[in-house]
């Protein structure tokens, strides 16, 4: 497997210069404001976003202005979407840090993202951009309805393997489509835009499930689990698989845990041994692996270069990593 420096290699310069337009566009004349955004960017994560961005760009044709542009946009919706999480989700963390809402409390959480999304706009708008500002739209509107539809289902843990997919395809999928469909319309390639966007949602699914896994421990640790997902009563691939797929008995008690013991955690442990052993985390792998394999094949045909190898290796890292 590609190292995350491999990955980069390609896109090094261009992530530098990234990171420098961005925080310019993070600044404001508040100066609270401006103190929450410098601490949001002081924690940003791995930023596989922008890295999907540019190197689909980059493996489409020529980096320039415009990715640059959609690169920010990307990073500015995705650090909007999640303050707003952790006021929806009621999370005090965030990668290890505390999280806005933790520090300065939901109300002033939710106008950040609120400024965030309206930066979004204003930006689009300067650049004369109408047709970044739609893909970035609609990533919202996905985004939004994912959130509502897993809040609407969670309710009566009947889930259907269908409508697991479909949230995660908003809620998850949506972004890295925007990412990679943004990317093709920035180097001007909007005759596979639309063929680049599925191969961004395909990607997101596998990242999604990736993380459902995670809540049953590490690749080489299943069954040491966080369980944060069944505490949350959160409906994820390896849960459902088992309550379709398992003996009523099996079924009974795993809803009972969820639905009543899931702050136990000798119970959430119970509950997790239960998925294990029906089988759930591997159902959940091979749907991981086979959506992998239909985004590869999306790229087949594109030429061959340094970045379109180092995005076979970001594709391949997203389901391969360890946290």
């Amino acid at each position: 497997m590609m190292t995350v420096k491999e990955i980069m290699a390609p896109i090094e310069e261009e992530m530098q210069e990234f990171e420098h337009r961005f925080q310019q566009n993070m600044k404001s004349k508040v100066p609270l404001l401006d103190k929450i955004t410098h601490f949001i960017v002081r924690r940003k994560g791995k930023q596989m976003r922008p890295m999907f961005l540019f190197l689909t760009a980059k493996m489409l044709g020529e980096i320039n202005d415009k990715t640059y542009q959609a690169a920010s946009l990307v990073e500015l919706l995705h650090t909007a979407t999640l303050v707003h999480d952790d006021v929806v989700d009621d999370a005090n963390e965030r990668r290890g840090f505390f999280s806005v809402n933790a520090l300065w409390k939901n109300k002033i959480a939710v106008l950040v993202g609120d400024y965030m999304l309206s930066k979004v706009l204003l930006l689009s708008i300067e650049n004369k951009n109408v047709r970044l500002l739609e893909i970035i739209a609609t990533s919202v509107k996905e985004m939004s309805e994912g959130e509502l539809l897993q809040i609407e289902k969670a309710r009566k843990l009947d889930i259907t393997e269908e409508v697991y997919f479909e949230i995660i395809r908003q809620k998850t999928g949506s972004l890295i489509a925007t990412v990679c469909e943004a990317a093709a319309s920035s180097v001007d390639r909007e005759d596979i835009s639309s063929h680049m966007r599925k191969f961004g949602e395909l990607v997101g699914l596998a990242f999604q499930i990736k993380d459902d896994i995670f809540d049953y421990g590490t690749p080489n640790d299943i069954g040491k689990p966080t369980g944060l997902d069944i505490r949350e009563q959160k409906m994820t691939l390896p849960l459902i698989y088992t309550l379709n797929n398992c003996s009523r008995e099996v079924k009974r008690e795993l809803i009972y845990i969820v639905k009543n013991k899931n702050e136990d955690s000798r119970q959430v442990k119970r509950a997790v041994e239960l998925v294990v052993n029906a089988g759930g985390i591997d159902y959940a792998f091979k749907k991981m692996h086979a959506l992998v394999e239909e985004a590869l094949e999306m790229i087949k045909d594109v030429p061959d270069s340094q970045a379109k190898q180092a995005l076979i290796g970001l594709v391949k890292y997203t389901v391969n990593r360890e946290k």
